[in-house]
């Protein structure tokens, strides 16, 4: 047995959560691909997984967003009640608290007719000492076709996906990615802008901590956007460059002719020591405000994953314009882009297309 799979399956999770963070590659180095390999003639199947942006190529990200797009239609139009997938079940196997990621994946799963369970941890054997690999035996013995996995140790769902039978879907996991998250922020991006090559988008705040900048950052980089990465020199990892960004610590710099400008929360639960001196001194040199905000081109699009810290990351007046902001739009293409994935995975599973 190899080691990062001994390492989970000889300690309950709670024994592995203590120990803190630890690197991706340890769960991701052997995780089965997004796509079963890399020919032309496979980048038209159906794939798998999704347990990240990384190595994805462009054609089968504009398929996913395309087909997104389509389900965002749908939903406007009130018909999206489906039968695609009728008699399939979907599990959302949560670690970590989320209200919009959760809840987004359950309205896109019975949007689509699937019978759709919340797995609840804080009451589950998972907290009496069971370990992952046990975890996965169970949910191999439910028979689901489909499963969501959100969990605090980066690696956790491309372990499970290498165990369970279901169709594994990464929403988010540890420091290291959150693919979904980056697929509908593509999507309210090109709805606005009509393309994603060639924009200047600038991810701004807590880099360090952010699976979503890495996500962003894989898929806006392979579809041929131009990415800075702006914050404190504490908040920026120093191998960030490797992945083909500019990296700003001056905001108004970072900022200066962008088209998108995308914040992100400042993850205090993950830091380790003071890393800011306070919030009020972060709002100040790295929160976007109106005259920060002046830097970037007049039509740029204010987007944040959620949930925002006002005050903090983003001044209210910012977050709630009408003609600036798209956070509210990013919630419902998060419905649309779960429904597109939940779709495609469906195929890849050996499901019969619609």
């Amino acid at each position: 047995m190899p080691d990062y799979e001994r390492a989970a399956a000889d300690r309950p999770l709670a024994s592995v959560r203590r120990q803190g963070r630890f690197h991706p590659s340890r769960f991701c180095s052997k995780r089965p691909p997004v796509i079963a390999a890399g020919s032309r003639e496979t980048l038209h199947q159906p794939p798998r997984h999704l347990l990240a942006m990384e190595g994805m190529h462009p054609p089968q990200i504009a398929a996913l967003l395309d087909l997104a797009e389509s389900y965002a239609l749908l939903n406007r139009s009130g018909k999206t009640k489906r039968d695609l997938l009728r008699g399939q079940t979907l599990i959302n196997l949560f670690f970590e608290d989320s209200t919009r990621t959760r809840t987004s994946f359950e309205l896109a799963g019975k949007r689509l007719g699937a019978d759709v369970i919340n797995m609840s941890v804080s009451t589950s054997s998972v907290n009496k000492g069971e370990t992952l690999l046990d975890t996965a035996s169970t949910l191999n013995a439910m028979n689901c076709d489909l499963l969501v996995v959100r969990h605090d140790q980066s690696g956790a769902p491309a372990l499970l996906a290498q165990k369970v039978d279901a169709a594994v879907i990464n929403a988010g996991d540890g420091t290291h990615e959150h693919p979904t998250q980056a697929l509908l922020d593509a999507l309210t991006i090109r709805r606005h802008r009509g393309r994603l090559e060639g924009l200047v988008v600038a991810i701004c705040g807590d880099v360090l901590h952010s699976r979503v900048a890495r996500s962003n950052i894989h898929l806006l980089t392979t579809m041929n956007s131009r990415v800075r990465v702006v914050g404190p020199p504490t908040l920026i990892p120093s191998s960030i460059a490797a992945l083909g960004v500019e990296i700003f610590h001056d905001m108004r710099a970072g900022l200066a002719g962008a088209d998108v400008v995308m914040m992100l929360r400042l993850q205090r639960e993950r830091m380790v020591g003071g890393l800011v001196p306070s919030a009020r001194e972060y709002f100040r040199f790295f929160g976007l405000d109106a005259a920060k905000l002046a830097n970037a081109k007049p039509d740029a699009l204010v987007m944040h994953p959620g949930p925002m810290n006002r005050g903090v990351e983003i001044d209210s007046a910012v977050a709630d314009d009408p003609q600036r902001s798209v956070i509210r739009e990013q919630v419902e293409m998060g419905v649309a882009v779960r429904m597109a994935v939940l779709d495609t995975l469906s195929r890849g599973h050996g499901r019969n297309e619609p």
